[in-house]
């Protein structure tokens, strides 16, 4: 187990200094929650089933028997929790000995800020691996997030990406948002699903500032609305995550409830113990949870031509 000593701190025992600095930063807010569902778990998994209704209706003859339909279960998705842990220790005359403020104390804000950063990095993973097709992040229905033949049960498929990734522009948004209207439930009536929040990397911020704040359209001679915005087609506007790795992928959000979800199985606890023998104090923080999704309807993406 490795312990912090006096041997790590060696200036902070002597007077002198004029500041100790860089464990004090600003944290951006919580930006897994601008795209996850919050649901509470108490198993060490859960699962979920689709399931599909029924078709459209034909016309019954006169004298004739009416025709039967049924509906049924589909593929299951499932989350399993992980377990996030990390802890320090610090000896006795560490502690004792420091000059400029209790060790423990700032590191306990150091291991809150590690677990805050790691899981940013759980949630965006969902969006940074959801155009993989190598099989390792496939859903419940046996392709990727983003794919552009997510299987219906009622036979053939649908796309959630843009037939041909295009950077972020006016153009390719409005491709998305016709396409996200044109997306059916699993037997093929139309689903009144709508686009809510455009979710960015950093590099993507003042381009999409412009795209869809702007009362003009962008990049015209013309005075032509803009149209996204006079049609309020993105009601949450945009958020931007600082932890998405594809600088020019983009992404949509949609009012799809059953879609991207995260589980809490076990909240955040942190723990302080000394140990009798040493005197060594002990710091703990660990957490249970999962992020993943039910419905691929929840989000739409392309990967940009980068």
């Amino acid at each position: 187990m490795a312990i912090m000593t006096r041997a790590q701190f060696k200036k902070q025992l002597q007077r002198g200094l004029n500041t100790v600095f860089g464990l004090e930063y600003k944290q951006y807010r919580e930006e897994w929650r601008e795209c996850f569902r919050v649901e509470n778990s108490v198993k060490a998994f859960e699962e979920g089933v689709i399931e599909s209704g029924f078709g459209v209706a034909p016309i019954k003859q006169e004298g004739a028997a009416v025709e039967y339909d049924f509906g049924e279960e589909g593929w299951r998705a499932r989350f399993t929790h992980s377990t996030i842990a990390l802890a320090f220790a610090i000896t006795e005359e560490a502690e004792e000995d420091g000059l400029y403020g209790s060790l423990g104390a700032k590191y306990s804000k150091a291991l809150a800020r590690s677990m805050q950063h790691t899981k940013e990095i759980h949630g965006a993973s969902v969006f940074n691996n959801g155009h993989d097709a190598g099989g390792s992040y496939n859903g419940g229905d046996g392709v990727p997030l983003y794919s552009a033949s997510h299987p219906l049960m009622g036979g053939g498929t649908l796309s959630n990406k843009l037939a041909t990734a295009a950077d972020i522009s006016e153009v390719s948004l409005e491709a998305a948002l016709i396409q996200i209207e044109g997306w059916t439930d699993e037997r093929g009536i139309p689903a009144a699903i709508m686009a809510k929040k455009l979710v960015i990397p950093r590099q993507l911020k003042f381009r999409a500032q412009r795209i869809l704040k702007g009362d003009w359209q962008v990049d015209s001679a013309e005075r032509n609305i803009n149209a996204m915005k006079s049609m309020g087609m993105f009601p949450e506007g945009f958020s931007v995550n600082h932890r998405l790795t594809d600088t020019d992928a983009w992404y949509i959000m949609t009012d799809q409830p059953e879609g991207l979800t995260h589980y809490v199985r076990k909240k955040i606890s942190r723990r302080i113990e000394g140990d009798f023998s040493t005197g060594n104090m002990r710091y703990r923080a660990r957490e249970r949870y999962s992020f993943g999704w039910y419905n691929w309807r929840g989000s739409f993406s392309s990967e940009g031509n980068g």
